[in-house]
């Protein structure tokens, strides 16, 4: 089998993993990797990988992209974004790249990663979350709203079509290359020489609420193995897999491996937060986040091991420290 794979978002936190992983398959022949600012495949090692600039908001670029190839890799999202700006990207774009690929004749097989936050932050959610459970999101979450969202319009668009599609459900995905975990912290925004000097004087750690939900993290090489594996498979069923790394961490520990100090808070009060914050009438993007401590979302990744033969390498500690070690070497 020779594979011609078009990825949008090439260079994003996931992508970089993604495309070293399709570059070692001996049956990916060529990679089309669409982005909007250029790069060199080259400079990074990739002798498969072609670059071709295109933006998935423009269903021209996305036409010719999907056009060339057999498989079709949809990696191009925000995570941290307003509203308005997340929803042109996470809704509009993705809706081109989804009917995009339905109407080319050539794709035979679409790859999507979506996210554990599609299935929502909800309190009736059965722990752990297997791909059985409606995705459902949460409205006043914009991420998990605009995630189950795709996953509906990527239905609708490949109904009737002959696309095998493969849906990845990764937990949060972490490591040296994806700190958006690390990022999200507030004291991590500082300027560079700020994080400096504040870390070497003897300054009091910052408070880290810990609301005992517990959470996964995923390393961001297994989730480029995951998706490897559905690009190539000729044995898995296409259809849904969660994605994270085993075991499970507390937001304790998460706070620590940043320097944080963690703060035990009973849960109802994160419960009761939430829903204060979703009656508010503008709420700014960052607090919204606050929404994923009130209920738990651990998955069940039983079918991604059965069906895909995935086997993630990393732990979800693993993967955490891993991301902080990385952190505090900047």
């Amino acid at each position: 089998m020779s594979l011609t794979v078009a990825v949008t978002g090439p260079t994003g936190e996931i992508g970089i993993s993604t495309i070293e992983a399709l570059e070692q398959h001996p049956e990916v022949t060529t990679i089309i990797g669409m982005a909007r600012r250029p790069f060199d495949p080259a400079a990074r090692g990739w002798t498969k990988t072609v670059y071709r600039q295109g933006d998935i908001l423009d269903r021209d670029a996305v036409d010719g992209l999907v056009a060339d190839a057999d498989v079709v890799v949809h990696l191009a999202f925000i995570i941290m974004g307003s509203r308005d700006e997340s929803a042109r990207i996470n809704l509009e774009g993705t809706r081109n790249v989804f009917e995009a690929t339905a109407a080319a004749q050539r794709p035979r097989r679409m790859v999507y990663t979506s996210s554990v936050a599609a299935y929502g932050y909800h309190p009736d959610n059965p722990s752990p979350i297997t791909e059985d459970v409606p995705v459902r999101g949460s409205a006043e979450h914009y991420y998990s709203e605009q995630k189950a969202a795709c996953e509906a319009t990527l239905a609708d668009a490949t109904a009737g079509s002959s696309l095998e599609v493969f849906v990845l459900r990764p937990c949060i995905v972490a490591g040296p290359k994806a700190t958006a975990l690390a990022d999200a912290m507030p004291w991590n925004r500082l300027p560079d020489g700020v994080r400096r000097i504040t870390r070497a004087l003897p300054l009091p750690k910052p408070p880290f609420p810990d609301p005992g939900t517990p959470l996964q993290l995923v390393h961001h090489d297994d989730v480029a193995a995951a998706i490897a594996l559905a690009v190539t498979t000729t044995s898995a069923p296409a259809g849904a897999y969660n994605i994270a790394g085993d075991g499970l961490l507390s937001m304790s520990d998460v706070g620590e491996a940043f320097g944080a100090r963690p703060v035990k808070v009973p849960h109802l009060a994160a419960v009761a937060t939430s829903e204060v914050i979703a009656r508010l009438p503008f709420v700014p993007f960052a607090l919204e986040w606050l929404h994923a401590g009130r209920a738990s979302v651990v998955m069940d990744t039983s079918k991604a091991k059965e069906h895909l033969g995935w086997r993630p390498e990393h732990t979800s500690a693993d993967t955490l420290a891993a991301l902080a070690d990385a952190v505090n070497r900047t």
